[in-house]
């Protein structure tokens, strides 16, 4: 990874897009445009004395859109957070390691399983390599 890191750092920018694009399906002002005439609408409604049980329940759908929209939003800021860090991360390191790491080994490793004929290795990217021993 180290060694060919402008490929690995193409591929990061690469999910970074993904997330991105992922994320900006519903924006919360498309969101918000879309209560505020629904509640105008159910305003009416009410002072007409109108049945208004499914503008009511359509403004309870998309409140819980919204807020389950923000909590996407605080997910997706923190990983475009950790993917930059990691790029910058990368971007420092020599391409070549002559010795142990333990600050490398801490940020890129989840954990380490050993077997009796072989080891997994996973990364914290989610990736994992299996090694024959």
């Amino acid at each position: 990874m180290l060694s060919d890191k402008t490929s690995y750092l193409s591929v990061l920018q690469e999910n970074i897009a993904t997330v991105v694009k992922a994320s900006s399906a519903v924006s919360e002002s498309d969101i918000d445009a879309k209560l505020m005439a629904l509640q105008k609408e159910l305003l009416k409604k009410a002072n007409n004395k109108d049945d208004y049980d499914a503008l009511a329940e359509e403004i309870f759908e998309l409140r819980e859109l919204k807020h389950k929209s923000e909590l996407e939003g605080v997910t997706r800021d923190d990983h475009i957070k950790r993917i930059a860090e990691l790029q910058d991360f990368i971007k420092a390191q020599p391409t070549t390691l002559t010795e142990y790491d333990e600050n490398l080994v801490n940020r890129l490793l989840q954990k380490i399983t050993v077997f009796d004929n072989h080891f997994v290795v996973e990364f914290k990217s989610g990736v994992s390599v299996e090694i024959d021993g």
